[in-house]
């Protein structure tokens, strides 16, 4: 027998891992990356819009969304999500919209956005007599399509002077907002709907003749007695005449979803009862002649 001892080795305790560590600098940097990535899309690319007024009635009623392309009229000093930069004359790959098209636009003296369609263009003279829209000349031709009946809601709801008259309650006891709808056609042979109540003295409907001047368009509502657009001042929430093109913002394209405007921020449920049914995915370009 061997007088020495035995070798034991001794038992080895595993290390406890060290737990991991949030690397916060990397969290931020992470986050100001998506931040920048989605500004840099909203500004340059496309972005949502929301409708907050009845100025585009029938086309746009309040509360759709909307997605709003920023390239097709090139970029200008209105282009970023955030008005902050000085005014800066011209457009970065600019071309002028057609007429018809919808736009979003800075008013030269406010930083909220506008949303109207382009009906003047540059060199054109526009004159409205007793509501009826000429441009050079040539009066628009539109043909009455009768009533549209637009469900009452908490984003409409009918109350405003001229659309309280229109209220109707059908069989079933739901009640709608009766607008008269003319269907118009500009020079290019693009056409959409209209609201027309009828003549209202001292308003929008008498204005003109005025002259396009260059780089400039001249835009109004389709809601033609309920829209602040070119044919108002400044201190009346209008535009003041044709707005310079740099205020352009971008081109209305489509409608993505709308809201009733029963939407309960602590309610995920009424998310999706309040949505309106039929309108995701309409199209805003105007209706083209035929060829």
């Amino acid at each position: 027998m061997s007088d020495t001892p035995d070798l034991v080795a001794p038992a080895i305790t595993p290390a406890k891992a060290e737990p991991k560590k949030t690397d916060w600098w990397a969290e931020l940097k992470g986050i100001f990356w998506l931040v920048l990535g989605v500004l840099a899309v909203w500004s340059f690319v496309a972005k949502p819009f929301y409708i907050p007024s009845e100025s585009m009635m029938p086309t746009l009623i309040k509360g759709d969304r909307l997605i709003v392309t920023k390239y097709p009229y090139g970029w200008s000093y209105v282009s970023p999500s955030f008005h902050v930069f000085p005014f800066i004359k011209g457009r970065l790959f600019g071309r002028m919209p057609e007429r018809g098209d919808i736009v979003i636009l800075k008013p030269p003296m406010e930083n909220s956005d506008y949303i109207k369609r382009v009906i003047g263009l540059p060199g054109d003279v526009i004159e409205v007599n007793r509501g009826i829209l000429s441009i050079n000349g040539q009066i628009v031709p539109r043909v009455a399509k009768g009533m549209l009946k637009l469900p009452i809601d908490d984003n409409i709801p009918c109350a405003s002077p001229l659309e309280s008259e229109h209220k109707v309650t059908e069989a079933d006891g739901k009640s709608y907002c009766e607008l008269p709808i003319f269907h118009e056609t500009l020079p290019n042979g693009r056409s959409y709907d209209t609201v027309d109540f009828g003549y209202q003295p001292g308003t929008g409907d008498d204005y003109g003749p005025i002259t396009v001047g260059p780089n400039q368009v001249f835009v109004m509502g389709d809601n033609r007695d309920e829209s602040a657009d070119s044919r108002y001042e400044a201190w009346q929430q209008g535009l003041g005449g044709p707005i310079p093109w740099e205020n352009i913002g971008g081109r209305a394209d489509f409608i993505t979803f709308s809201y009733d405007g029963s939407t309960q921020l602590w309610n995920p449920l009424s998310w999706i009862t309040a949505l309106r049914h039929g309108r995701a995915g309409i199209d805003l370009h105007p209706s083209h002649p035929t060829k």
